[in-house]
């Protein structure tokens, strides 16, 4: 039976017990009123007929008119058709004989005082018999009421139990099944996919539970399908990630926010569950933190962000995500093409590394800055000894001295290198920005290792177009570079050998290149020659230098705004280059 039929059943019902109920009011309601009519319609009507007869004789006297005789006669008529008692028939033929003799002008005048006497006590019997019945139906009435009471009573105590029980139970049809649906749906919020609804007959309720079984099984299957293990490693993922200490945030191919783990949320104050889903360029309008977290070239160089009440520094890492697509899918295609499915930028703190390296470069800085003092008492002390004034050395002194002032030579080259270096990892490089004739940086830097050329036998070649365009560079940092270059060039470059400086425009640069012709560098080097502390392994003929030079080198080219690079082949020797922006006529 269906919810609908029986919810009109029930109130059916209802309206049944409510009309049962009204049927009994009405029914005590009509015997009241039944007994009421009846008292006041025949006993009533007999006591006002004797009333009037009495009244006649009490008015008149014997013998009476025949005015009063009519009178009499005609209440005395209706009263025989009013006779509705036992024994008021005949009281009343007691009066009507009475009231003939009394009325007869042939009768004597005693005769008529008896005849009245009896007509009083006929009156009196009439009149008596009326009230007893009276009082008897008023007894009978009372005794309805009271009748009707008793039925009213019990049909409302009968119809209050069946409505309180219908009240009590029929709620139940309705809330017992929603309540085990409840429960069940609570059972499938908590994963108990194995949950199942018994219900019998073919209501509306029943349907609904086999549909709740079939949606569980298909639940059940899925917790158990691979579909269910990929969710639960994506939960995992997540947990991983929340729990990570750098900072992540993670963006899909729409540029939403796809997830944010507490410490990047923390970071760029913001709220974790309200970014989530949210687009980046409605928040980086207004977080400039998250705008520069996001810029494409930020990676390039630590982050200074004031966290955990410092201001720390971070190293950003930007990963682009690939899938394969197979949003549309070809037979002819045997290999899946990738598509970007989003962006992972990570914020690894490296404040306390950055802290150490500040340390390291300050003793480095202090170190060779006092290094440089000593090293130079002993090169005076060196001078001296060849100063035959003090004293003549015999070949192997002299040649002991000589070993002396080229370690002393080389150990000032080296604090001088660290001190460059300590001036651009603390970011206290002065550069002094003047506009400058490249062909002047050539002939300066290759005046400062001509000595070193001759004694080796080593030609110095500059090749140059007849005008330049000038460059607006510290002329120093880019001569000491150039010398950096022409000093590594003669030391892997045979005897009577050459060197090619050459200086060309191209585009809106010029270019500076030292060339050799000695062994050349391998390929597998090349790439971290810029690199601090890396030197390129030899075969012990050629003194190796501090690995700085080189780094120091890119590190002032790019400080003026330009870029440096490495061309070399074994055999074929090595070019070194630099171009540096030209001057705008603008």
């Amino acid at each position: 039976m269906k919810i609908k039929t029986k919810l009109r059943l029930g109130f059916g019902f209802l309206f049944g017990v409510v009309i049962f109920f009204g049927a009994i009011s009405l029914y005590a309601m009509n015997a009241i009123s039944i007994s009421s009519k009846v008292i006041l319609k025949d006993n009533y009507k007999s006591i006002k007929f004797v009333a009037k007869m009495r009244e006649i004789l009490e008015e008149n006297s014997l013998p009476l008119s025949a005015k009063a005789s009519k009178i009499f006669n005609t209440q005395l008529l209706l009263e025989e058709r009013n006779i509705t008692e036992a024994g008021e028939q005949h009281a009343t033929n007691m009066l009507k004989s009475a009231f003939n003799q009394l009325s007869d002008p042939a009768v004597s005048l005693n005769d008529k005082q008896r005849a009245s006497q009896a007509t009083r006590q006929s009156l009196r019997a009439i009149d008596e018999i009326n009230m007893q019945a009276i009082v008897r139906k008023n007894s009978l009435a009372e005794y309805n009421v009271e009748k009707a009471a008793t039925y009213l009573v019990f049909a409302a105590s009968f119809c209050f139990l069946i409505l309180f029980t219908f009240s009590v139970n029929f709620p139940g049809f309705v809330a017992n099944p929603l309540k085990e649906f409840s429960e069940a749906i609570k059972a499938i919020g908590r994963k108990n996919y194995k949950q199942r609804l018994e219900f019998h007959g073919n209501d509306e309720f029943s349907e609904l539970a086999e549909e709740f079984n079939a949606m569980a099984f298909q639940l059940n299957k899925w917790e158990s399908s691979n579909l269910a293990k990929l969710q639960s490693e994506k939960l995992r993922i997540e947990a991983i990630i929340a729990q990570m200490q750098d900072a992540i945030i993670g963006l899909n191919e729409k540029n939403e926010i796809l997830f944010l783990n507490k410490v990047a949320a923390d970071l760029i104050n913001l709220n974790e569950k309200d970014v989530i889903g949210a687009n980046v360029s409605e928040l980086t309008r207004k977080n400039d933190l998250l705008s520069k977290i996001l810029e494409v070239n930020s990676s390039d160089k630590l982050m200074k962000i004031y966290a955990d009440e410092k201001e720390s520094y971070f190293q950003l890492e930007r990963r682009q995500i690939t899938v394969n697509n197979f949003d549309n899918p070809s037979a002819q295609n045997l290999i899946p093409i990738s598509k970007t499915a989003g962006e992972v930028y990570i914020l690894k703190n490296v404040t306390q590394y950055k802290e150490l390296d500040e340390a390291k470069t300050n003793f480095i800085a202090t170190v060779s800055h006092e290094l440089k003092t000593p090293i130079a008492s002993i090169k005076m002390s060196i001078k001296l000894m060849n100063d035959e004034r003090v004293g003549v050395m015999n070949a192997e002194q002299t040649e002991l001295v000589h070993h002396i002032k080229e370690d002393c030579d080389r150990l000032l080259k080296i604090t001088s290198e660290l001190l460059n270096l300590a001036q651009v990892e603390t970011g206290n490089l002065q550069l002094k920005f003047m506009k400058t004739d490249p062909v002047k940086i050539a002939v300066y830097a290759m005046d400062a290792v001509r000595f070193q050329a001759e004694q080796r036998t080593i030609e110095l070649e500059l090749i140059s177009q007849n005008t330049l365009p000038m460059v607006n560079v510290d002329m120093e940092k880019t001569a000491w570079v150039l010398i950096n270059f022409l000093s590594n060039a003669l030391r892997y470059s045979a005897e009577k050998s050459k060197v090619v400086v050459q200086i060309l425009v191209n585009g809106d640069q010029v270019e500076f290149s030292v060339r050799d012709f000695g062994r050349g560098i391998e390929e597998q080097y090349q790439k971290k020659l810029f690199d601090r502390y890396f030197q390129v392994p030899t075969d012990g003929n050629n003194k190796s230098g501090s690995g700085l030079g080189l780094a120091i080198s890119k590190d002032f080219i790019e400080a003026e705004g330009g870029s440096i690079w490495v061309q070399s082949a074994l055999g074929e020797g090595s070019t070194f280059a630099f171009a540096l922006p030209v001057i705008s006529n603008l």
